[in-house]
């Protein structure tokens, strides 16, 4: 086989370039600390690592709108507490006003306090978050939830919306929720009215539902007083299906008594005064237009109005407050069912949290194997690539030396 000079040559400097590119490939590792300089040092590797980044950046994602959501559930918490402090005092003036012996000047200065509670209320229902969003208006952040007309009656602007945010990859979560479930479809326990009060010959309050799950099986109840024994009434529930009525016991008024008769029914309440004519009956039914919600602002104001009224009766103000309490007590579990959802929430997005930093971990490491050197491995590898470039080099000074000349001497 013939060797020219040049091919000699040739040969001699790609191994030295071969073997100089090897060496200054590990040094560069080696500076780096990165096994992976190319792609093509590790095609199965880049690919891992691609794939790792992009999880890594997702997470990342994740994790942004975990600390969004948790900041707007907090915020959303806080606001509850503090409605819920509100309506715990409201309660207790509620209290205060069912106070037989106020004077008129006494109801106005409770209703004046009921004033700016109410007030309160308003403003802690219309709060905006960082962004200038409202908390309760659902999809619409930048619509007033709760307006207050010239008659001073509320009306819900937002929708029924609740927005939300990704925090995983199959994992969506509330981080609002809209005012008209918490506040506005509250349990009115005066949705109920007595058909034909005016024309009864004796009084009667107002029906109260002071038992939701007693009253739930039916859709109105009549009282029917005895036709022959005086004081003497049975009565009848009827049923919400369109069945037959149902007797629900017989019982006797108060004769002696000097104060009205409290009756008790089906999960109804409701006061008679006198003694009710022989033969006559009364009629509880859902008042027209229904009102089975009523929202807790409306439910205040109707106490403040009724209060401030000097024209009403002590029965006006027990049937009122009476109306009050059970709406407001229906309001506060409303609102401490917002909360319980949120505190759930919360809790979801503290174990999402630990779930993510944990993969994030183990993407980590596992990043970390396929990307960094091994400088125990590399530097042996350098030190011995060395010596092979050292002996390439000084080979190449004697093989480059020799000739045909030389050789004829």
């Amino acid at each position: 086989m013939r060797i020219s000079t040049v091919q000699a040559f040739n040969n001699g400097v790609a191994g030295l370039q071969r073997n100089y590119a090897n060496a200054t490939r590990t040094q560069e590792q080696i500076s780096t600390g990165n096994r992976i300089l190319t792609p093509a040092d590790d095609p199965v590797a880049s690919v891992r690592l691609l794939q790792l980044e992009q999880q890594q950046n997702v997470l990342s994602q994740y994790n942004s709108n975990l600390t969004a959501a948790k900041n707007s559930l907090t915020q959303e918490e806080v606001t509850l507490n503090s409605v819920n402090t509100v309506l715990q005092r409201v309660r207790e003036l509620a209290v205060q006003a069912g106070n037989g012996g106020l004077s008129a000047e006494d109801r106005k200065s409770i209703a004046a306090e009921l004033t700016e509670r109410e007030d309160e209320l308003l403003s802690l229902m219309n709060t905006r978050n960082a962004r200038g969003e409202y908390l309760f208006s659902g999809f619409q952040g930048k619509t007033q939830p709760f307006v207050r007309d010239g008659a001073g009656s509320y009306s819900y602007q937002g929708d029924e919306g609740q927005r939300k945010l990704q925090i995983a990859s199959s994992l969506n979560i509330a981080i609002s929720d809209n005012g008209k479930n918490v506040f506005e479809n509250v349990v009115n326990a005066g949705r109920l009215s007595v058909d034909g009060a005016q024309a009864l010959g004796f009084p009667v309050s107002a029906p109260l539902v002071s038992d939701e799950v007693a009253f739930a099986k039916y859709s109105g109840i009549r009282v029917a007083f005895d036709p022959v024994v005086e004081g003497r009434y049975e009565v009848f529930g009827v049923p919400k299906d369109g069945g037959a009525e149902i007797s629900l016991g017989v019982s006797n008024l108060d004769s002696n008594a000097e104060t009205d008769d409290k009756l008790v029914f089906g999960g109804v309440t409701l006061f008679v005064g006198g003694q009710p004519p022989l033969g006559s009956e009364i009629v509880v039914q859902a008042k027209t237009p229904v009102a089975e919600k009523q929202g807790i602002l409306d439910t205040i104001a109707n106490l403040r109005v009724a209060l401030e009224n000097p024209a009403s009766s002590n029965a006006t103000i027990r049937d009122g407050v009476a109306v009050a309490l059970t709406n407001l007590d229906h309001g506060m579990i409303s609102v401490d069912a917002a909360r319980g959802n949120i505190g759930a929430r919360l809790n979801v997005i503290e174990t999402t949290q630990t779930d993510n930093e944990d993969v994030a971990l183990v993407n980590k490491s596992v990043q970390a194997e396929l990307r960094e050197l091994d400088y125990a491995e590399a530097l042996s590898r350098l030190s011995f690539q060395t010596i092979i470039l050292e002996a390439a080099q000084q080979s190449y000074v004697k093989i480059s030396g020799l000739n045909l000349f030389n050789a004829m001497r």
